[in-house]
């Protein structure tokens, strides 16, 4: 189980252990963090489980998918390091990624 810091609007650290194949956002949720909303459920159509995955992570995972930018373009709020967490895939390799909810558009 891949553990993984996620920071809140507020900036409480809360972190979570998620189970291996769970997306991003599946397990933010699954820990209870409501303010992630992720509307459309994981299909990439919304973006409202925008997250910003800490630097040090970012080169680590695969790069976004057109669809996924397109989505992110479409945020006041997007960073060099924003991610839709519905779009990130939590496996063995991203033990200890750090990543913080961006602002609600």
């Amino acid at each position: 189980m891949p553990g993984i810091l996620v920071t809140t609007r507020k900036g409480a650290e809360i972190a979570i252990e998620a189970a291996v194949g769970l997306t991003l956002m599946e397990a933010i949720r699954e820990a209870g963090i409501d303010e992630l909303l992720a509307l459309c459920g994981g299909c990439c159509s919304c973006a409202t489980c925008h997250v910003y995955v800490d630097p040090t992570w970012a080169v680590n995972l695969p790069a976004a998918s057109e669809d996924e930018g397109d989505l992110l373009d479409s945020s006041d709020h997007r960073s060099a390091y924003s991610r839709l967490s519905c779009q990130i895939v939590l496996d063995s390799s991203v033990a200890g990624l750090r990543a913080t909810i961006a602002p609600e558009d």
